[in-house]
């Protein structure tokens, strides 16, 4: 019975058809190159008139390497006239999309030797490595123009934090941070608005990382989210007026029982969730103090203390001035943190960076391919209710 079983070989089926489109792309491009010499020449091959204005003078062959694959074309050749086609540039090697197809790979995390084998592999020669530099100083200049450009909206909310790399530094190998802001703007859409190199996370590079942001227009911030960076707090208080500053809960809860012996964790866990799960903040310091007193009855002193200093900055986003359904997304930093393991995932595949720029360039090509396709289609959050609650609040 199996033998009357029709076998059907895809791999065979894709292989002729890719020759087929190939081969149709082919004739489709030599003869448009023909029908523009005879456009030219104001007469067709062969073809005897008296007021042609060029003569055919045979043709030659070129290659071009087009998503169908690598093309064989013959290029008119005139005499009386210079064949100039609208088709293909002149000295064109590649289709513009082959190019682009290749550049996106580099900003998608692929090496620039495995980008390489890849366009020999589906296009049939590799791309010289001074055209893929001339592309990526390209890419660096309009990258840099993003990195710099006005910031027009309004970000109520703004999460931060710094990924650390590698880089040489007088011959040395040292880590260098690469300090990252993301808004939620007035429309509740997330959007990228500052990367910038930062040799600490200190109360320096925050403060110069602020006023970039605020010379370029940053306003009407009133929520920054990140992790307890040193420096970050008092730059914060001072500096976006009226912002107040939300630490993450997640870094909070785990700070807390790393302070506790390993029998007392389970139940230190337990208690900070009863705080952190209260409706609003008042009810939330009251159970802190609850749980503060309790831990210290344990004789967990530096666990208490640690609860003490840290609670007031882990529930600002309980506050009344912000909506309840806010809450969820505002009282952690995973957005960000999910953003940095993208950056991480790609400059693990290049090691130490030669310089700063280049990795600060890099952090930026990634950070701009990652939000340019899953963020700006779809509003992150719903900010009439904000407006609401602040006026409330007022």
């Amino acid at each position: 019975m199996s033998d009357k079983i029709i076998q059907f070989d895809d791999a065979m089926f894709e292989s002729k058809l890719d020759a087929l489109v190939r081969v149709k792309v082919e004739q489709t491009i030599n003869a448009m190159l023909d029908a523009e010499a005879d456009e030219i020449a104001n007469a067709a091959r062969y073809e005897r008139k008296t007021d042609r204005k060029a003569f055919r003078a045979g043709h030659y062959e070129r290659t071009l390497a087009a998503k169908a694959g690598k093309l064989s074309l013959k290029v008119p050749e005139l005499k009386g006239a210079l064949f100039g086609s609208a088709v293909i540039e002149r000295c064109r090697r590649r289709e513009s999309s082959v190019e682009e197809a290749l550049m996106e790979m580099c900003l998608a995390g692929v090496s620039a030797r495995r980008v390489d084998d890849i366009g020999r592999l589906m296009w049939g020669e590799r791309m010289p490595s001074r055209t893929l530099s001339d592309k990526l100083k390209k890419i660096c200049k309009e990258i840099d123009e993003w990195r710099k450009r006005p910031l027009e909206s309004e970000y109520p909310y703004v999460f931060v934090d710094g990924v650390w790399r590698k880089r040489s530094r007088g011959g040395h190998v040292e880590n260098a941070g690469v300090l990252v802001a993301i808004g939620v703007s007035a429309e509740g859409r997330r959007e990228a608005i500052a990367a910038d190199e930062g040799m600490r996370e200190d109360a320096a590079s925050w403060e110069r990382f602020f006023r970039s942001m605020i010379e370029r227009g940053l306003r009407g911030v009133r929520l920054v989210v990140s992790d307890r960076c040193a420096g970050l707090v008092p730059t914060v208080n001072s500096m976006p007026p009226k912002a107040r500053y939300q630490r993450c809960m997640v870094r909070f809860m785990r700070d807390v029982p790393s302070k506790t012996p390993p029998g007392h964790r389970e139940w230190a866990s337990a208690a900070l969730k009863a705080v952190v799960a209260q409706e609003n903040r008042e009810s939330a310091m009251a159970k802190a103090g609850t749980v503060a007193g309790e831990t210290e009855e344990r004789k967990l002193k530096s666990a208490a203390n640690r609860l003490r200093e840290g609670v007031g900055e882990t529930t600002t986003c309980l506050l009344p001035g912000f909506p309840a359904n806010h809450r969820i997304k505002l009282r952690t930093n995973n957005m960000i943190e999910r953003l940095n393991k993208e950056i991480r995932r790609r400059t693990r595949v290049v090691g130490g960076f030669p310089d700063s720029n280049s990795a600060l360039m890099l952090v930026c090509a990634r950070i701009r391919y990652v939000t340019s396709r899953s963020w700006s289609d779809r509003r992150y959050m719903d900010m009439s209710r904000l407006d609401d609650n602040l006026g409330a609040a007022a």
